[in-house]
């Protein structure tokens, strides 16, 4: 029971859509644009950097406010297992971000969500990811190919910290949140089906983030 609980908490925060609000705000449709994405990139591309740096920083909270709320009701009663259920925070966060019900099941791609979950789960993880994501991404200019390169990188280092120990559960419940990684890295891979077909051919949209002379 406690698992679906936190899945729903998670849920119930993931439907806070920043990039659709700030929308609003401008009386669009964020999701009417660009890649018809209610996330950060889109929300960079269609309104600005202003809007962006606004959609990202409410899109990692709403995921650290999930895993946090889930801490504070569970950490007396199921602490040994409190990694476990902060990774359902988490599940529930992405998904709520990705289809939330009340935009008829139409969100963005869970990955700013997904900073935040890394970022209160494991630092470690996060700042591995993080110099993936910004290697890549500057390389490359391709945000896509950074999200899901920064998402295979956690997966990788979530099972090698797992099995040194690091998060003082038994064989059971680690591998539980394994499997749970593994299909939040698939769903990743699921949400960004367009991006990765673009990229094999060679005509995904760069990001830039100083304009090109």
């Amino acid at each position: 029971m406690e698992r679906i609980i936190c899945l729903i908490i998670g849920y119930i925060c993931g439907l806070f859509q920043t990039s659709y609000i700030i929308g609003r705000m401008h009386k669009t449709d964020i999701r009417d644009y660009g890649s018809g994405n209610a996330g950060t990139t889109n929300a960079l591309r269609t309104f600005g950097r202003k809007a962006g740096a606004l959609t990202l920083l409410g899109d990692v909270l709403k995921c650290v406010i999930a895993v946090v709320l889930v801490n504070l009701i569970f950490g007396k009663t199921y602490g040994e297992i409190m990694p476990l259920l902060s990774v359902y925070a988490a599940a529930g966060c992405i998904l709520g971000h990705n289809f939330p019900f009340y935009l008829n099941f139409r969100g963005g791609k869970g990955f700013a969500a997904s900073v935040g979950f890394m970022l209160i789960f494991d630092y470690k993880i996060f700042f591995v990811c993080a110099v993936v994501f910004i290697a890549i991404f500057l390389l490359t200019h391709y945000v896509s190919l950074g999200s899901l390169s920064a998402y295979v990188t956690a997966l990788i280092a979530m099972i090698l910290r797992g099995q040194g120990g690091a998060y003082g559960m038994d064989k059971n419940h680690v591998l539980e949140m394994y499997i749970l990684m593994i299909l939040l890295t698939a769903l990743a891979f699921y949400k960004h089906r367009s991006n990765i077909v673009r990229l094999l051919h060679g005509n995904e949209s760069r990001i830039y983030l100083r304009r090109k002379k």
